[in-house]
């Protein structure tokens, strides 16, 4: 592994971030709101959501990077699929199983966890395509880490999943 595969790795990992604050924010919560909506308001009997389709939307380009990359020998390409393709899985662990509990996989707790929690609990009160705050997903506003847990308990919002 070369010095550029992983600066290439690395940097697409925490530039999707921000991309995916971006589409969050400005597409989900826009002209795709038909597909994040399902998220918002949850049919409790439902499996899945329509707003899971938005994984095969980040996977396409992880794939076809990692696969160009690969056979047209161009490492930062390959890596930078690699990058996209780990934040996807760490977006799943985190979103999926640490802060809705879809899936019970395991149980992560502290400080970091509560306050992804809370931040995304604070996106959750707003049931409609406007007016939803926290956009992010791995790094939550600097204020959940200021307060206490104590505090941030009090800040919780009542029965939003």
């Amino acid at each position: 592994m070369s010095v550029t595969w992983l600066v290439s790795f690395f940097t697409s990992f925490c530039l999707m971030e921000w991309a995916a604050w971006a589409l969050h924010k400005y597409v989900m919560h826009g002209p795709l709101w038909s597909l994040h909506e399902d998220h918002h308001v949850i049919k409790k009997n439902s499996v899945y959501q329509k707003n899971d389709y938005f994984a095969i939307f980040f996977a396409v380009p992880s794939f076809l990077a990692i696969l160009f990359g690969n056979l047209g020998f161009i490492p930062w390409l390959e890596a930078a699929g690699y990058g996209v393709m780990l934040y996807g899985a760490v977006y799943f662990a985190v979103h999926e199983v640490a802060i809705h509990r879809r899936w019970n996989i395991f149980n992560l707790k502290g400080k970091y966890i509560e306050s992804l929690r809370l931040a995304h609990q604070h996106h959750h009160q707003v049931r409609s395509k406007e007016g939803a705050k926290n956009f992010g997903m791995l790094l939550p506003p600097l204020i959940y880490f200021t307060k206490s847990k104590k505090e941030l308990k009090k800040m919780r919002p009542s029965k939003v999943s």
